[in-house]
């Protein structure tokens, strides 16, 4: 899309690996000195938390089901123009959605304001200098009828476990952080399931490269399993949608037990995923900034 202005979108669902995602990209950053705009998924939703319950009662009385995966509780839109908008210019608009108290401190201070974890920070035009946009969210590679936003991306990357491997973590996470009972976290599932096929699995046949997890422990029955597999005990399934150019040979030298499955998708231990990663991505964001002044 763009040679001055690259904009480069990992998108994953929760539970994807996203801490492993951003400490990858971050040494890249660093090692290349790289200044990225950072913009972030959920700042693109629809409702902020309180609202969300709201909207979810009257989506419900309707007969209606209301996600995070779907176009009824996201701005696409605008997720769409702001990838375009930095790829013409440079620039764009960004707010924050506050995650924890600690994020709500944080953006106090900087905004001399008193913003509560579930809410939003407001919209900033965002004009520093900077090498590239960087977003990590839900929907980097979606497509909702005249909205196409992986079309506005340079690098498309897609990070998702094994369906069952993602409710596992889910079912985990939701219990022991968040108090949830088994019961409420698969209606939750069940809720989310038809955003889910429409919207997000559709993501991952756009995308430039793709890292899925895949866990060599039992996981059939993901609601009654309740230790998620650690990543000694998973895979990393790397799949290129153009494998021309790509030095298979160096990457397989590089990443002890690493095997090719098929001519385009490269198996690497589940905790080699970050230094695949950086493996992988470093030329290719270091050719796409070598390009801006082409």
């Amino acid at each position: 899309m763009s040679e001055k202005h690259p904009v480069i979108a990992v998108t994953g669902s929760s539970g994807a690996g996203t801490t492993t995602v951003k400490n990858a990209f971050e040494h890249i950053f660093h090692r290349e000195s790289i200044k990225p705009l950072v913009v972030e998924g959920d700042s693109f939703h629809r409702y902020d938390r309180a609202s969300m319950k709201k909207a979810l009662e009257e989506f419900a009385k309707k007969g209606k089901n209301l996600s995070h995966f779907g176009p009824d509780a996201n701005h696409f839109d605008l997720l769409a123009e702001t990838f375009a908008t930095y790829s013409r210019t440079g620039k764009c608009k960004r707010r924050y959605y506050i995650h924890s108290d600690a994020e709500a401190v944080e953006h106090n201070a900087r905004l001399n304001a008193s913003y509560k974890a579930g809410e939003f920070t407001p919209w900033e035009t965002i004009s520093d200098k900077t090498d590239l946009l960087f977003y990590e969210g839900l929907h980097g590679g979606v497509v909702d009828g005249k909205v196409d936003v992986a079309a506005q991306t340079d690098l498309l990357i897609g990070v998702v476990p094994i369906v069952n491997l993602e409710w596992i973590q889910k079912i985990f996470r939701d219990n022991a952080q968040r108090g949830y009972s088994a019961e409420a976290i698969v209606d939750t599932i069940l809720r989310r399931m038809p955003d889910y096929v429409n919207y997000i699995t559709p993501q991952f046949s756009r995308t430039d490269i793709n890292f899925q997890r895949v866990s060599t422990v039992d996981t059939s029955n993901p609601f009654i399993t309740r230790d998620i597999p650690t990543p000694d005990e998973s895979f990393i399934v790397i799949r290129f949608r153009e494998p021309k150019g790509v030095d298979f040979p160096y990457l397989l030298n590089m990443i002890p037990n690493s095997f090719m499955s098929r001519r385009n998708t490269l198996v690497v231990p589940g905790a080699k995923m970050g230094f695949a990663m950086e493996l992988i991505l470093a030329p290719i964001i270091q050719d796409m900034i070598a390009g801006k002044g082409k």
